[in-house]
């Protein structure tokens, strides 16, 4: 019986679709444990399932939407997000899942993030993680071929991580394991213009 290994982490040169980094088959968008899934996250940019406007993607602003929510349970002491796409490459043929923002540390007193959070300023005392291009901020959608999914998934958490530092996805799901009280995800759809070059 052939036991596959995990792929080495190499990250290559940064580029602007979600395969700019090779990683491991993935048929999940993953999780940090059992949690109830309470939580509601809307956006007023698009609806659960639908497109997301190209602003808010590498073919136009490349901003982070606009999100807020509700349902936080009384004892949550902060908050995190990961956002991420499981239909990378090819939606025919996923091979990984793409990280695209990395949030943690955010108050248990947030209820919303204005679009452009990430660039224009994040409730204080939050912390931008490093997605898979290797930066500290929101990267949009950038489907190299077709249409892709896009979970914007929510967290309430019973502390505050610490400990971190430029964490990637991985390190914030292992710092959260045990202490995720509820969360909830929003799902966003996007497919590239044929149009654009």
């Amino acid at each position: 019986m052939i036991t596959l290994a995990a792929l080495a982490c190499a990250r290559g040169s940064e580029s602007n679709s979600d395969t700019a980094v090779a990683g491991v088959a993935a048929t999940s968008t993953g999780s940090a444990g059992s949690y109830p899934m309470t939580l509601k996250i809307t956006s007023s940019a698009f609806q659960q399932g639908g497109s997301i406007p190209a602003q808010y993607t590498c073919e136009g602003k490349n901003i982070s939407p606009p999100l807020m929510w509700a349902g936080l349970p009384n004892n949550t002491k902060s908050l995190a997000m990961i956002v991420d796409d499981p239909d990378a490459p090819d939606p025919a043929k996923p091979q990984r899942v793409y990280v695209h923002w990395v949030v943690y540390n955010m108050p248990a007193s947030t209820n919303a993030l204005p679009e452009n959070a990430s660039k224009s300023g994040m409730p204080k005392g939050a912390v931008q993680g490093k997605n898979d291009w290797g930066n500290a901020e929101y990267g949009g959608p950038c489907p190299p071929i077709g249409r892709h999914r896009y979970f914007f998934k929510l967290y309430a958490l019973d502390t505050e991580v610490a400990g971190l530092s430029s964490a990637a996805k991985s390190d914030l799901e292992r710092a959260m394991k045990g202490h995720i009280l509820a969360s909830g995800e929003l799902m966003g759809t996007y497919q590239k213009s044929t149009t654009k070059k």
